[in-house]
């Protein structure tokens, strides 16, 4: 069944096209054949079916346009000419036979550059002829035709201002009479052998003389206009008309501006170097009115990078036209460079945007709400069906309003920029100060000079803030351009019908009455532009009441319509209008309205001037598409054609191109203000591209331009997004900081993040350059990805170049830089931060268990950790020694990185870096919460398994050593005897424990005991730790889980083997939802119920986790079960074996006494190279052993101490009134450290026996899926230990 039209249209209005991407960019120009709305094409072909006796004039003005559009051509090729000789080949001395065919060749090339400097040098010859002879044709004494109109006038100035540009630019050229003198040469040697050559010949003799002679246009120019008739007339109307409309100021847009501004002091050099009375032009304008518009703008734009100054112009002309070098007061005017200091900080005042930038915001405000209020009443307008006419002529005359103050506005707003660089190249700075290190004062081009340098911070942030308001405005009203068209259309219709059929009907009752000449003027105003159609629509009430009006209600009342007046209809009324009031007398005195010798009543010369300048404003707004791309175009700052020549240089970098330097300013300025605007920039390349193609219609423009756009948008968006990760890195940074540390500060707000909205350039999709669309969030997302990447590479490298206490800084900066990760996903799509460290850790495969920072902490502590540091038991952390390391340690240098892969800014950087350092000197409790919480639980185990391996290994290098310091043993050690004292026990132990000869053997077992006591130790803060976690998540998830903590810290289950309180939870929820009828799909409910079911097995498997220490206690005996029969030889007799026992306690108790003996000696403190980590490895391999006893019975030292007791008892007795006698003299030091070892074993040995009694040992097993086996109970046997992995198995 066929849909209908009217629905389907219904449905389409229903769809919108548009999203969320916020307008940061100017009007995009798409390549199009098509017309806009309110595009309306100047044209005059219809001007003669009008019978106004304007069929000369016509011809002439269609003319004239013709050759303005080609002398617009002939400026482009010479404003984009290079010089062809830089590019010629020079031959070597081994080929100058060939020297022929290269002169050949040259000529070939630079014929085809001269034939159009040839085109040129005929075409100004042929338009200087037309416009001379269309001059004289309107300056013959007796009226024979009617004109010049007022577009007449307009396009002979436009035509002359072409002529003008032409000579400036041949004049500024000093490429093309190097070329064409190659040229000469070439054609002398090529030419050798060609017959008839003359006329050849001749054009090249013309052609230089054209080239070679300065102003040859204008003086071409004059000696066409004074030929035959004189043109002084035309010239002074002409003079007076670009007087009066630059004094005036109304209607003008800024290139007709710039028109009159750069074509007057040649319009008074040559109506002055008549032949006649040359005074009689300062008759009719003031040379006071001339000197002031002069000094009014000392410097007009011309072209992109060129200038004309009108005092310098007037100078040089002087020396071509002598009756003009009589004018001394119009001579003496100063150049630009010649402006005494204070006139030229006034004219600075004046020309620098940043004098006016306040004023234009305030104009940029107020015209956006107006627009936009405007807009909207247009749009309810247009919603409401048979709306008042009276309110739709108020808002669609408002529109309109609006309107020409936008094109005004942006008119005025483009003219500065021009202007300021016309003064800033007029001006360029004398003393650049080098932004490079290696860059020096002699090595600036004058383009530096001109733009680099001649720009401050303070004048770029203006720049960028008035191109951001142009294109801004710009874009808004190239937007409306349908919505709006009718509107202008009607207001404009309007306006027309309300003069031609109320104003003009009245005049000719009053005023023109019996003036019968002016009368058929103004009934030919009506005739040619009155839309008698709009009245046939009225209703007959409407009719009646208007007969019925009385007096007052004689004008006539009319609908207006969307049919705007043609550029004909425009024209042939503004020629009547300038007949009405001149009677078409050139030589009226006054001015076209200056109302001198005139019968025209005041108020009606104000009206007819009034419509007259109103009329001149149609054409710009029935040529609504082109006038906003117009005055928007901002493509000019990019071009530099005449400093590429004066520079001799093939291009600048980007660094001297202005729009790029409003890109970096934005960039670097971190304005929060004008960073949304940082793509506004790239809208002037967008221009340039336009104007490289289409205006001056050269390839090698655009591709210089799609070279520079390609390598500054790659740029953009790398420091945009180093702007944006720093910014969110430093946010994520502050919001890390202790608040107590900020709170203790004064100056805490330095570490606050002032805010910058990024959002809107994050979420532009499609970027408009050079009629590409660019994806900008796909490359912001792409960059800032391997931002993160490299960020944690920088991370990983910078912890293996430190030791293992820099684990807790490392984990501040990666959690610094997760929480950067999420807060740049609220807005970006990027990588999840997980996929990142996993990728980094080179720990993506689902079979890998250890990871990049697992192998590398495993690598530190073998290679620093355990032989480096030393265990302090009371305050349960790790340092590094004081003495020298056996081996060095050889680690990478600190990689270099800026401040955004710390934490952002140098003040978090230093606020981080100041905790950090609270935790570099030492391991402890922090450093094993961060391992545990980087490595997680997929590393840490490969890391307990390699620690574990360590210590086997070590126990079997300390087999053989041990047993050489059992054979050094003497056969017989009996109990040290009472009687010797301290210092005969002391004596008798140095006799029998004669190691002195194996020193390397007593020193490597100390080192590997302390080692296994390191890995121990290390295990239970692994263990500490694990238990805080592992508590923390069972209150988390026991009550969903159903779980009660019970005795022994067993977990028992409060539901006797129901269902867990999430699973009933998400039952009952599901059973509810799919009893109800409603219910649209059941399925996925109980789904989610299924799902609960999982999610409670899974928690339930991980609750039981079991004790790290006990397990590497239980891996440790094990180990040493291999060796038991050596290190722990059974008694033969059954009894104790007290004298020659060479049990592995009788080993540590030599080697404890030893170095209990070496700790207290000054020179050589050897307790700073083993700390207490000895205690706790050879006390467990004891206690493992099963020789706890015999160790507290035997141990020399303890022995020492019960001595020491006996002693001092008797001494106390026996001289108790001698208070000088001291027991022990000499080792009252020893005993004490003797003291603190007996603790700390003791301690030791109450520890090993909570955590693994031999009675029955408990121990945690690893099952070969990766489960845990929690407290798994089994004898004290050596065949109970092959449950446990070993190494290899």
């Amino acid at each position: 069944m066929a849909v209908p039209v009217e629905e389907a249209i219904a449905a389409l209005s229903t769809f919108s096209l548009e999203d969320e991407q916020p307008e940061v960019q100017g009007p995009g120009l798409w390549v199009s054949t098509e017309r806009g709305a309110t595009e309306s094409p100047i044209e005059y072909s219809d001007v003669s079916a009008y019978r106004l006796s304007l069929s000369e004039d016509t011809k002439a003005l269609n003319q004239l346009n013709v050759l303005i559009q080609e002398g617009k051509d002939m400026a482009s090729v010479l404003y984009t000419y290079r010089s062809c000789v830089k590019a010629l080949p020079q031959l070597p001395d081994s080929m100058k036979q060939s020297q022929a065919d290269l002169y050949l060749e040259t000529y070939q090339v630079l014929d085809l550059e001269m034939s159009r400097l040839r085109e040129i040098q005929r075409w100004q010859a042929s338009a200087a002829s037309k416009l001379a002879a269309d001059m004289q044709r309107f300056s013959r004494p007796e009226r024979r035709i009617n004109g010049p109109t007022i577009t007449h006038l307009w396009s002979m100035l436009k035509l002359l201002d072409v002529l003008v540009q032409l000579d400036h630019l041949k004049n500024a050229k000093a490429s093309i009479p190097n070329d064409f003198s190659w040229y000469k040469r070439t054609f002398t040697q090529v030419s050798i052998q060609w017959q008839d050559t003359d006329s050849m010949r001749e054009e090249l003799d013309d052609l230089q003389i054209f080239l070679s002679t300065r102003w040859a246009i204008l003086l071409n120019l004059h000696v066409e206009m004074f030929r035959v008739n004189n043109v002084e007339d035309i010239l002074q109307v002409l003079i007076v008309f670009v007087v009066e409309s630059l004094e005036l100021d109304f209607a003008l847009l800024f290139p007709e501006r710039h028109i009159l501004l750069r074509v007057l002091p040649v319009l008074v050099v040559l109506a002055t170097s008549s032949e006649k009375d040359s005074e009689s032009l300062y008759k009719r304008v003031k040379i006071n009115r001339l000197i002031n518009i002069f000094k009014n703008d000392p410097v007009i734009p011309a072209f992109p990078d060129l200038h004309l100054s009108p005092a310098a112009i007037l100078k040089e002309l002087s020396m071509y036209f002598q009756k003009f070098s009589s004018q001394a007061r119009l001579l003496t005017l100063p150049a630009p460079h010649e402006l005494p200091p204070r006139e030229a900080q006034d004219y600075q005042r004046h020309y620098l945007i940043i004098n006016h930038i306040g004023a234009i915001r305030a104009e940029h405000d107020d015209f956006t709400i107006r627009f936009a209020s405007s807009m909207n009443q247009l749009l309810l307008l247009k919603s409401t069906d048979s709306a008042d006419i009276e309110w739709s002529k108020e808002v669609k005359g408002s529109m309109y309003d609006v309107i020409v103050e936008g094109f005004q506005l942006l008119s005025r707003w483009t003219a500065r920029i021009w202007e300021q660089c016309a003064w800033k190249f007029s001006r360029p700075c004398k003393d650049p100060v080098p932004l490079e290190s290696h860059e020096t004062s002699a090595s600036f081009s004058d383009y530096e000079k001109v733009v680099r340098y001649n720009y401050s911070a303070e004048e770029r942030k203006a720049l960028v803030e008035l191109v951001s308001y142009i294109k801004s405005v710009g874009s808004m009203m190239q937007r409306c351009d349908t919505l709006v068209a009718d509107a202008l259309w009607e207001t404009i219709h309007a306006e027309v019908q309300d003069f031609v059929q109320n104003t003009l009907a009245t005049m000719l009752r009053t005023t023109f009455r019996k003036k019968k000449d002016l009368s058929r003027i103004l009934s030919d105003m009506r005739t040619l532009s009155a839309d008698w159609m709009a009245n046939t629509s009225k209703s007959e009430p409407e009719l009646q009441a208007l007969q019925h009006g009385g007096e007052e209600s004689k004008s006539n009342f009319f609908y207006p319509r969307p049919v705007a007046p043609t550029a004909a209809q425009i024209h042939c009324l503004q020629f009547l209008i300038y007949e009405v009031v001149s009677g078409g007398n050139l030589r009226k005195p006054g001015g076209l309205f200056g109302n001198s010798g005139s019968e025209i009543p005041v108020n009606d010369l104000k009206q007819l001037e009034t419509f007259f300048y109103k009329l001149s404003f149609f054409l710009h707004i029935l040529d609504y598409t082109a006038t906003v791309a117009s005055l928007s175009d901002l493509g000019f700052l990019w071009f530099r054609e005449f400093y590429l020549e004066s520079s001799r240089v093939i291009q600048f970098p980007i660094e001297c191109s202005l729009p790029w330097m409003l890109v970096e300013y934005l960039l670097e300025s971190q304005n929060a203000g004008l960073l949304e605007s940082a793509l506004m920039p790239f809208d002037i390349y967008n221009d340039s591209a336009q104007q490289a193609l289409v205006v001056l219609k050269q390839r090698f423009l655009y591709d210089e331009i799609e070279a520079e756009v390609d390598h500054c948008f790659d740029i953009f968006v790398s420091k945009l997004c180093e702007t944006i990760f720093t910014y969110y890195k430093s946010w994520a940074a502050s919001e890390l900081l202790d608040p107590s540390f900020l709170f203790a500060l004064d100056n805490g707000e330095k570490y606050s993040v002032q805010p910058m909205r990024f959002s809107a350039l994050l979420k532009l999709t499609r970027v408009k350059l050079l009629g590409r669309t660019i994806d900008l969030r796909s490359l912001i997302a792409g960059r800032i990805n391997k931002l993160f990447r490299e960020n944690l590479e920088f991370l990983f490298d910078r912890f293996e170049s430190q030791d293992l206490c820099a684990i807790v800084e490392l984990e501040k900066l990666v959690d610094i830089l997760k929480h950067t990760h999420e807060l740049l996903s609220k807005d970006i799509s990027i990588d999840s931060f997980s996929l990142i460290m996993n990728e980094m850790q080179e720990n993506l495969s689902l079979v890998s268990f250890s990871s990049r920072l697992a192998s590398q902490i495993w690598s530190e502590m073998q290679s620093d950790f355990l032989p480096n540091f030393i265990l302090c038991n009371t305050t349960q952390r790790f340092i590094r020694s004081s003495k020298v390391p056996l081996v060095p340690v050889q680690k990478p240098s600190v990689p270099h990185a800026k401040p955004n892969f710390y934490c952002g800014t140098e003040d978090l950087n230093s606020a981080h870096q100041s905790f950090a350092r609270l935790h570099c000197g030492f391991f402890g409790i922090p450093h094993m919460f961060s391992i545990l919480r980087l490595l997680g639980s997929r590393s840490l185990p490969w890391l307990i398994r390699a620690l574990l391996d360590h210590i086997s290994n070590k126990v079997t290098t300390l087999e053989p050593v041990i047993i050489g310091l059992q054979e050094a043993l003497p056969k017989s050690i009996g109990l040290l005897p009472f009687d010797g004292g301290v210092t005969g026990c002391m004596r008798l132990v140095k006799e029998h424990l004669n190691w002195g000869k194996k020193p390397e053997l007593k020193a490597e077992v100390l080192r590997g005991i302390k080692e296994i006591g390191s890995v121990l130790y290390w295990m239970g803060l692994l263990d500490i730790v694990l238990r805080e976690v592992d508590t923390m998540h069972f209150m988390q998830t026991a009550p969903w889980l159903g779980f009660l903590p019970g005795l022994d810290g067993q977990i028992l289950y409060s539901q006797d083997g129901g269902d867990s309180p999430i699973v009933n939870l998400f039952k009952s929820a599901t059973a509810t939802i799919v009893s109800n009828p409603s219910c649209p799909h059941p399925t996925s409910f109980q789904t989610l119920s299924k799902q609960a079911e999982a999610a409670d097995l899974l928690y339930k498997a991980n609750m039981n986790t079991g004790s790290v220490l006990e397990y590497a206690l239980a891996f440790t005996s094990a180990a040493l079960d291999k060796y038991c029969s050596k290190w722990s030889n059974a008694p033969k007799t059954g009894f104790i074996d007290i004298t020659t026992s060479k049990d592995f306690y009788r080993i540590y108790s030599g080697l404890q006494i030893g170095y209990l003996e070496e700790t207290v000696q000054v020179p050589s403190n050897n307790h700073e190279e083993l700390g207490d980590s000895v205690a706790w490895g050879g006390c467990t391999i004891i206690y493992l052993l099963g020789q706890q006893m015999h160790f507290e019975l035997f141990d020399f030292s303890y022995q020492v101490l019960n001595v020491a007791e006996v002693e001092a008892v008797s001494i106390t007795q026996t001289h108790k009134t001698d208070k000088s006698s001291h027991f022990g003299q000499g080792w009252e030091a020893l005993l004490e450290a003797m003291k603190k070892a007996r603790r700390l074993n003791n301690h030791v040995f109450s520890m090993l026996k909570a955590r693994c009694p031999l009675e029955e040992k408990t121990a945690c097993a690893i099952k070969q899926s990766g489960a845990p086996l929690h407290r798994i109970k089994f004898e004290n046997t050596v065949s109970a230990f092959e449950t446990l992995p070993q190494k290899g198995a």
